[in-house]
């Protein structure tokens, strides 16, 4: 439905123009500012010590992802001649200028953090790591050995020539420069070579050998190799040797008009993607200029596009420090999820949901009851059919397992995978195989649109009738990030909802109309018009003097049109309270636009990654979770869900639970009107840390 179906009131009054790019931030600016919240992370001493290594590894691991889909994305737009600016005026290039300094200052920070805060810390706790200064001889002499017995035999140093030209680099590998001197068995001349490493080979090493107090306990293999590179070129001066790696364009692009088998297109594409168009270069920092130079321009790179950084060039390996090292009290302390009070490990899923509706709220609420649910109906002679959508499920996955076994006993069993699950394309490739083996019948949803809603159907006969017993989420059917991702789950035999998901699947999987659905809201057909309905019976409330309020949970908002039906509403008198974890384009906060909307974010321990969707409706509430974030893609490029919480014990609960991310004051943070973001203080008040109290209400 067009913006202009919508009828906003249009009495004559001075009203500013809501198109102007004043009232928009930049999407890629913004979600370098969220990369900055999650290094703040890193530098906060009240966190345990692992905890912080690993926040300053998920920033670079971030980093890595912005410039590998959203840079390469830019870089292309540009090559192309696109100059057309978006919402917020920038133009491709000029959004290429602000990202280089943005992300230059972001880079220098993750290093200072990392040789300042970081290392000094681990040293204090006695898991030092081997650094730039004085290497202990015994310290050296061992590192010489794992060298020689684990490194060496793997390592094949390529001398540039004529003869030897410059290598293939695979994307984010580690690589190093020699500056060479002398010559070779064959009296040839050298000066350069490049040694890659290969992946097999563990970035972090727990040091062994007999060792002083105070000395270093762990070291880096770019530190190893450095350290011993000369017995790579007997024979031949070793004048110097530094680190580099390049990132490069991630994306898959698969044309759908083309293509007449889609998992082996991506299979062709996911070979390519480990040498797609170079999109930035790093080095070390000592890296002399003229072999920085000669780098940059074999991958066809501006001076902008290379970092040079002060410690190993990917950050994102430290994250092996967290499992390595076997100090719980360095890290966030254990706990475990809280078991349903409805479907317990001895309960029938299916009588529990037959009476009622079950909310479950992840982490704090163990992801067990949906793997029975699954894994029951698999064995259940009752059931006949299994219906699901699958977009990231991890390795050895207990779902997958119960499909499997489902389909061995001779269920109809369909699964829905996306194949085109970003960085997940390989794993779900090798997932459609097992299943498509074990004779479930696998689709890869709709061609041009991602498949992004989570959805279980259960097909049971009882008393001679068909009956339907569902689960939708707002998160993946992943047990691993089940554990560290926020989602909400429903299971439910609502009639309603199950003849909705019958229609769904229908539409996924043959070639039918899109289906008046009767409860849900879906992508790319009904959601996006409903809730700018739904946002504009809001600002008809506040006129007429009803509660009107809007408080929204997602992690990205960025749709134009939704911005402009907030900035209406907040005009109107509405209250609208959004936590936007991640990438926010709305501006709160501006006078006579945004008075009435304040954004806060919340990053902590566990990913916000819950979508909750609240309306007042002038005191009948309406409460919505989904699948779906308030992004373009989503909206119109994906299969997403939206569904109802209609239980009032329900909707309190989850109305609770967003008051309580609202009163947070410890992992939130405040977006300002210029697209900055401020620490909410405890202050003198209680302090509220709302993933602490979810765990402390539901956690056993």
């Amino acid at each position: 439905m067009a913006e202009t179906e919508l009828r906003w009131d249009s009495r004559p009054m001075e009203r500013p123009d809501l198109n102007s790019p004043d009232y928009y931030q930049n999407r890629e600016t913004s979600l370098l500012e969220f990369n900055r919240r999650v290094l703040k992370q890193a530098k906060d001493e009240r966190l345990p010590l692992l905890e912080r290594v690993r926040f300053l590894a998920i920033s670079s691991s971030n980093l890595d992802e912005f410039f590998e889909i959203r840079v390469a994305g830019l870089k292309q737009r540009v090559e192309l001649g696109a100059s057309r600016p978006g919402p917020d005026g920038m133009t491709p290039q000029q959004q290429l200028e602000r990202i280089s300094e943005r992300a230059r200052q972001l880079v220098s920070e993750q290093y200072r953090v990392l040789n300042e805060m970081i290392r000094p810390a681990l040293e204090a706790e006695g898991l030092g790591i081997v650094g730039g200064r004085d290497v202990p001889k015994g310290v050296q002499r061992w590192m010489a050995e794992y060298f020689e017995r684990e490194v060496e035999p793997v390592l094949t140093p390529l001398a540039l020539d004529p003869a030897r030209p410059f290598p293939r680099i695979q994307n984010k590998s580690l690589n190093f420069i020699v500056r060479l001197a002398g010559t070779d068995a064959f009296g040839r001349k050298t000066s350069l070579a490049i040694v890659q490493v290969p992946r097999s080979l563990p970035r972090l090493i727990q040091l062994g050998g007999a060792r002083s107090i105070g000395d270093p306990t762990m070291a880096l293999l770019s530190r190893v190799i450095q350290t011993n590179i000369d017995r790579l070129f007997e024979g031949v001066d070793v004048l110097g040797c530094w680190q580099f790696r390049v990132t490069r364009n991630s994306e898959l692009y698969v044309d759908d008009e083309e293509v007449d088998d889609l998992l082996r297109a991506v299979e062709g594409e996911l070979a390519e993607r480990r040498y797609g168009a170079a999109v930035r270069l790093e080095t070390a920092a000592d890296c002399p200029d003229d072999l920085t130079l000669f780098l940059r321009s074999h991958f066809s790179l501006e001076a902008a596009d290379v970092y040079q950084v002060d410690g190993p060039v990917n950050l994102h390996r430290l994250m092996g420090l967290h499992d390595l090292v076997e100090r719980p009290d360095l890290k966030f302390p254990v706990f475990t999820p809280g078991l349903s009070a409805e479907l317990g490990p001895q309960s029938d899923p299916f009588e529990v949901i037959r009476e009622r509706n079950v909310l479950l709220h992840h982490p704090f609420q163990s992801f067990q009851p949906v793997t029975d649910f699954v894994r029951r109906a698999a064995t259940d002679p009752a059931v006949l059919a299994i219906k699901m959508t699958l977009y990231r499920t991890g390795a050895d996955s207990s779902i997958v397992n119960g499909l499997v076994e489902a389909a061995r006993h001779g269920k109809d069993v369909t699964v829905i995978i996306e194949l085109m699950a970003r960085f997940d394309e390989a794993a779900n490739i090798e997932l459609a195989t097992r299943l498509q083996e074990a004779g479930v019948h696998v689709m890869y949803g709709v061609v041009g649109y991602k498949t992004h809603a989570k959805l279980v159907m259960v097909v049971r006969r009882e008393d001679g009738q068909l009956k339907r017993y569902c689960h939708v989420g707002t998160g993946n059917y992943h047990a691993r990030t089940a554990r560290s991702y926020t989602d909400y789950g429903l299971f439910t035999s609502d009639p309603a909802i199950g003849e909705d998901l019958h229609d769904l699947f229908l539409q996924m999987t043959g070639l039918t109309k899109a289906p008046t659905l009767r409860k849900l809201l879906q992508s790319p057909f009904t959601l996006h018009a409903m809730l700018l309905t739904k946002i504009k019976r809001e600002i008809d409330h506040a006129r007429g003097g009803r509660p009107a309020r809007v408080v929204a949970k997602m992690n990205s908002l960025i749709d134009p049109e939704v911005v402009r039906a907030l900035y209406r509403a907040s005009q109107a008198g509405v209250a609208c309270q959004l936590i936007v974890r991640g990438i926010c384009a709305l501006k709160p906060g501006i006078p006579g636009v945004s008075d009435n909307i304040a954004v806060r974010s919340v990053v902590g321990r566990f990913l916000e990654h819950s979508r909750v969707f609240y309306f007042a409706n002038g005191g009948e509430e309406e409460l919505y979770c989904a699948s779906a974030d308030w992004m373009e893609r989503n909206f119109f490029r994906r299969i997403e869900v939206a569904f109802p919480i209609e239980h009032d014990e329900h909707r309190k609960r989850i109305l609770a639970d967003l008051e309580t991310y609202l009163a947070d004051n410890v992992n939130a943070w405040e977006l300002q009107a210029d697209g900055s973001y401020r620490q909410v203080e405890t202050g003198a008040g209680k302090r509220i840390c709302a993933q602490e109290l979810l765990l402390e209400q539901y956690a056993d």
